[in-house]
């Protein structure tokens, strides 16, 4: 069932937030999660092109992933994020799903939710 914007969710599984060896770059022992049952919003969501985009964005993903930005270039990143997304728009039909970005009580804002990974709270 979609979420709309505003809706309140809840997590149904604990979800990683860090690479395993990004944790232990940052100063965490192990990788960083937010815990099953953590409630929070829905601030946005995206239906995610399926195909060739999708690999593109994994892809892109790997490579900037674990990586910290200035606020400018995580703009630029994002933007070349949604070209990706766009660019596969024409074949989204199979396979895509909806992502959604949730702000969560104790103040992480994390994107690329499945739909699978929440539930009303």
């Amino acid at each position: 069932m979609p979420y709309e914007t505003g809706a309140k969710v809840k997590l149904t599984r604990d979800v990683q937030v860090t690479a395993n060896d990004t944790a232990g770059r940052t100063g965490f022992p192990g990788p960083l999660c937010l815990a099953e049952g953590l409630e929070g919003i829905v601030t946005s969501s995206a239906k995610e092109a399926g195909g060739l985009a999708q690999e593109g964005l994994a892809e892109f993903e790997r490579q900037v992933r674990g990586v910290q930005f200035d606020g400018f270039t995580a703009g630029v990143i994002d933007n070349l994020r949604q070209q990706i997304i766009q660019a596969g728009g024409a074949g989204a039909g199979v396979g895509a799903q909806i992502r959604y970005r949730v702000r969560f009580e104790n103040g992480f804002v994390l994107g690329g939710l499945e739909e699978g990974w929440l539930t009303r709270a």
